[in-house]
């Protein structure tokens, strides 16, 4: 089984709009939309995925956590958003409301840190019960660059063990350098999304990560619809993992995370 733990969605009316210069000096490959993801996962082998529904600000989340868990299936789980400029009790009760499961945090665009004690406190709450994957290192503008830092993750592995934590980029989107030295090695998951394409990084340093941190705490993402998944899944392949770790990191891990069969 092949899951893609990074993907982004959008109702058919506004993903045009949201996905409009999302990301500096990036364009999207794909609509945004459940159908054109569906459509890119039948192409490239992918049996399921998880699908992120992000709000930047507060007054969105009601409406994201909704669209996102209205779009679950046999092929998609939806994780949903929080926003801490609403309480801790009034994120909970969103996500139970709709049953979500997992959630996305985004700090750059959600404007808030890491390392921010009013994000802790949900980490609190959630406690095993909700996932966490996060974007770390850059891809915003300006200061927002250093609302989720490699060096940030270090506490949070340190001060929440029993968290279901995932980092994307392998724990530092263009801060590669930062996420060896701080990231690789800590007793959370890396996910190996990295937008355009994996292919920027050398082989020979994937394949030195991912022995290093353990093919066990290696999720694959692709980013959709920022990246076709099919190459990242070919980049993947390329590293020539042993059949059981590659197989793992396609699906394997992510499956055991979510409580899945695989």
């Amino acid at each position: 089984m092949i899951i893609d733990a990074h993907t982004h969605v959008w109702p058919e009316k506004i993903a045009a709009k949201a996905l409009a210069g999302r990301v500096p000096g990036m364009e999207a490959k794909f609509d945004g939309t459940v159908a054109g993801l569906k459509r890119s996962m039948d192409a490239a082998g992918i049996d399921h995925c998880v699908a992120f529904g992000i709000a930047d600000h507060a007054r969105h989340v009601e409406r994201a956590n909704e669209f996102i868990s209205s779009q679950r299936s046999d092929w998609l789980t939806p994780f949903g958003t929080i926003h801490l400029d609403l309480s801790v009790e009034e994120n909970m009760e969103i996500l139970q409301r709709h049953g979500i499961k997992g959630v996305k945090l985004h700090p750059l665009f959600q404007r808030f840190r890491l390392d921010d004690r009013r994000l802790w406190a949900l980490f609190d709450a959630f406690g095993s019960d909700i996932a966490v994957i996060t974007h770390v290192g850059f891809g915003g503008q300006g200061s927002a660059n250093e609302n989720s830092t490699p060096q940030m993750i270090v506490d949070i592995a340190r001060n929440f063990p029993k968290l279901r934590f995932m980092a994307c980029h392998f724990g530092g989107f263009r801060r590669l350098d930062e996420a060896e030295k701080y990231v690789v090695g800590l007793p959370i998951v890396l996910e190996t999304s990295w937008p355009p394409g994996l292919a920027e990084i050398p082989t020979e340093r994937l394949r030195a990560i991912v022995h290093r941190h353990g093919p066990d705490r290696i999720i694959f993402g692709s980013d959709w619809p920022m990246v076709d998944p099919a190459d990242e899944i070919e980049a993947i392949r390329r590293l020539e993992l042993h059949p059981d770790d590659e197989a793992a990191i396609l699906g394997g891990n992510l499956a055991r995370i979510l409580g899945m069969e695989s």
